[in-house]
């Protein structure tokens, strides 16, 4: 199983690198809300204090977990670029296509 904070970590790495491949082209888009809906397995640390985590469920792998509460959840992102100054503006992709991409 995968974090959901993980999960988030590598979405970021592919949009940082979908801002950079590319950033001497002509045509770029604007970056909207990223929605995000996953099956997540929660679960508590062991003592009083035990936080809880949130573990991606992989596609058609929901009976593996059938002791772990699991949820459908959906998050909606709103990507901003800061620059060294603390400010935010939009973030643009740019980039070559991907195999099989759409």
């Amino acid at each position: 199983m995968l974090e959901l904070a993980d999960m988030i970590r590598e979405l970021r790495s592919e949009l940082i690198a979908a801002t950079t491949e590319g950033s001497d082209r002509a045509v770029r888009f604007e970056l909207g809300p990223v929605e995000i809906e996953a099956t997540v397995a929660v679960s508590r640390e062991a003592g009083g204090g035990g936080k809880v985590k949130f573990w991606v469920v992989e596609a058609g792998a929901d009976g593996k977990y059938g002791q772990a509460a699991t949820q459908r959840i959906t998050l909606t992102l709103h990507p901003k670029a800061v620059t060294a100054d603390g400010a935010t503006r939009a973030v643009l992709i740019s980039g070559d296509e991907a195999a099989d991409e759409r």
